[in-house]
């Protein structure tokens, strides 16, 4: 079992230009923070469009440290909105506006509203990875085996 009170918490700083609260972990459990819309007005998604959500929110990530933009379940089933681009990745020098990019999969009109929740974001500690060129890579159990290799149930 998992202590969340005992994980390290990282300092994030935050800009937020709308008039919607932080964002912020809905339960004790939670690793992602709910992020809302910010809009003027009500903005529809006709079935497969795609459009970019902005959210009013600045960030300034820690080096070695990303920001991850999730689909929100309860979104996806209920109304079949999902994030294109799942997870997005915001690097930690980026200081533009986080934006959601938001696709309509069901085969109806959907509205999203200033201050709904349409996204998560999960803060993730990163590393650098050093390339080292070699002839031939060592021999795995799994081989080449791709996608399906392992079954399907």
């Amino acid at each position: 079992m998992v202590n969340f009170a005992l994980m390290q918490t990282v300092q994030v700083n935050i800009v937020n230009s709308s008039s919607n609260p932080l964002p912020e972990y809905a339960t004790a459990g939670s690793v992602g923070m709910d992020i809302r819309a910010n809009l003027a007005s009500p903005v529809t998604l006709q079935p497969m469009e795609r459009m970019l959500i902005p959210t009013g929110l600045f960030i300034e990530l820690p080096e070695g440290y990303e920001a991850q933009i999730r689909p929100r379940s309860g979104m996806a089933i209920k109304q079949g909105i999902t994030c294109l681009n799942a997870p997005g990745t915001v690097d930690s020098d980026y200081r533009g506006e986080l934006k959601i990019i938001l696709i309509n999969l069901s085969n109806t009109v959907q509205q999203i509203e200033h201050g709904e929740r349409i996204a998560q974001m999960v803060i993730a500690k990163t590393e650098k990875a050093a390339l080292v060129m070699v002839e031939q890579l060592n021999n795995s159990q799994r081989g080449e085996g791709g996608f399906g290799h392992t079954g399907s149930k």
